[in-house]
Protein backbone atom coordinates (compact mmCIF):
# COMPACT_ATOMS: atom_id res chain seq x y z
CA UNK A 1 0.00 0.00 0.00
CA UNK A 2 1.14 3.52 -0.80
CA UNK A 3 -0.23 6.61 0.89
CA UNK A 4 0.24 10.13 -0.37
CA UNK A 5 -1.05 13.59 0.33
CA UNK A 6 -1.64 16.33 -2.20
CA UNK A 7 -1.34 19.75 -0.59
CA UNK A 8 -3.26 22.28 -2.64
CA UNK A 9 -2.34 25.93 -2.95
CA UNK A 10 -4.46 28.08 -0.69
CA UNK A 11 -7.71 29.02 -2.37
CA UNK A 12 -7.26 26.74 -5.40
CA UNK A 13 -10.06 24.28 -4.49
CA UNK A 14 -8.09 21.49 -6.15
CA UNK A 15 -10.12 18.68 -4.56
CA UNK A 16 -13.42 20.04 -5.86
CA UNK A 17 -11.85 20.78 -9.24
CA UNK A 18 -10.55 17.20 -9.57
CA UNK A 19 -13.81 15.56 -8.47
CA UNK A 20 -15.86 17.79 -10.78
CA UNK A 21 -13.48 17.07 -13.70
CA UNK A 22 -13.76 13.30 -13.14
CA UNK A 23 -17.55 13.43 -12.94
CA UNK A 24 -17.94 15.63 -16.02
CA UNK A 25 -15.40 13.50 -17.97
CA UNK A 26 -13.05 16.45 -18.52
CA UNK A 27 -10.50 14.27 -16.72
CA UNK A 28 -11.12 11.06 -18.64
CA UNK A 29 -8.28 8.96 -17.23
CA UNK A 30 -9.78 8.76 -13.73
CA UNK A 31 -13.24 8.11 -12.37
CA UNK A 32 -14.64 9.09 -8.96
CA UNK A 33 -17.34 7.07 -7.20
CA UNK A 34 -18.76 6.80 -3.69
CA UNK A 35 -19.13 10.58 -3.34
CA UNK A 36 -15.57 11.18 -4.48
CA UNK A 37 -14.04 8.80 -1.94
CA UNK A 38 -13.03 6.06 -4.41
CA UNK A 39 -10.95 6.93 -7.47
CA UNK A 40 -10.09 4.42 -10.17
CA UNK A 41 -8.19 4.59 -13.43
CA UNK A 42 -10.33 4.02 -16.51
CA UNK A 43 -7.72 1.70 -18.08
CA UNK A 44 -7.83 -1.90 -16.80
CA UNK A 45 -4.02 -2.07 -16.97
CA UNK A 46 -3.96 0.12 -13.85
CA UNK A 47 -5.30 -2.26 -11.18
CA UNK A 48 -6.81 -1.23 -7.88
CA UNK A 49 -8.19 2.05 -6.64
CA UNK A 50 -7.43 5.04 -4.44
CA UNK A 51 -9.37 5.91 -1.31
CA UNK A 52 -9.59 9.68 -1.07
CA UNK A 53 -10.47 12.02 1.73
CA UNK A 54 -10.09 15.75 2.10
CA UNK A 55 -9.23 17.87 5.10
CA UNK A 56 -8.20 21.50 5.32
CA UNK A 57 -6.51 21.86 1.93
CA UNK A 58 -4.99 18.36 1.84
CA UNK A 59 -6.21 15.46 -0.31
CA UNK A 60 -5.31 12.21 1.47
CA UNK A 61 -4.89 9.23 -0.87
CA UNK A 62 -4.42 5.56 -0.14
CA UNK A 63 -3.54 3.37 -3.15
CA UNK A 64 -4.85 -0.20 -2.88
CA UNK A 65 -4.23 -3.08 -5.30
CA UNK A 66 -5.37 -6.30 -3.57
CA UNK A 67 -5.33 -8.46 -6.70
CA UNK A 68 -1.88 -7.33 -7.87
CA UNK A 69 0.18 -6.38 -4.82
CA UNK A 70 3.18 -4.30 -5.80
CA UNK A 71 1.34 -2.58 -8.66
CA UNK A 72 0.30 0.45 -6.64
CA UNK A 73 3.03 2.50 -8.31
CA UNK A 74 1.06 2.47 -11.59
CA UNK A 75 -1.85 4.41 -10.11
CA UNK A 76 0.51 6.65 -8.16
CA UNK A 77 2.54 7.57 -11.23
CA UNK A 78 -0.56 8.10 -13.37
CA UNK A 79 -2.07 10.46 -10.79
CA UNK A 80 1.14 12.42 -10.24
CA UNK A 81 1.65 12.67 -14.00
CA UNK A 82 -1.85 14.01 -14.52
CA UNK A 83 -1.46 16.51 -11.69
CA UNK A 84 1.84 17.73 -13.14
CA UNK A 85 0.35 18.01 -16.62
CA UNK A 86 -3.00 19.65 -15.93
CA UNK A 87 -3.09 20.95 -12.34
CA UNK A 88 0.46 21.95 -11.39
CA UNK A 89 -0.61 25.54 -10.76
CA UNK A 90 -2.96 24.32 -7.98
CA UNK A 91 -0.52 21.95 -6.21
CA UNK A 92 1.75 23.14 -3.43
CA UNK A 93 3.39 19.75 -2.73
CA UNK A 94 2.92 15.98 -2.78
CA UNK A 95 4.09 13.78 0.09
CA UNK A 96 4.49 10.02 -0.44
CA UNK A 97 4.73 7.27 2.19
CA UNK A 98 5.62 3.71 1.24
CA UNK A 99 4.13 1.10 3.60
CA UNK A 100 5.47 -2.40 4.03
Amino acid sequence: MIKFQIVELQGSNLYKTLIDAMRSRKLRTFSATKRGRKVTHTNINYPGWMNWSYDNGVIICEVICPRKPGSEWKLLSAMIGRLADKYADSVHSINIQFQS
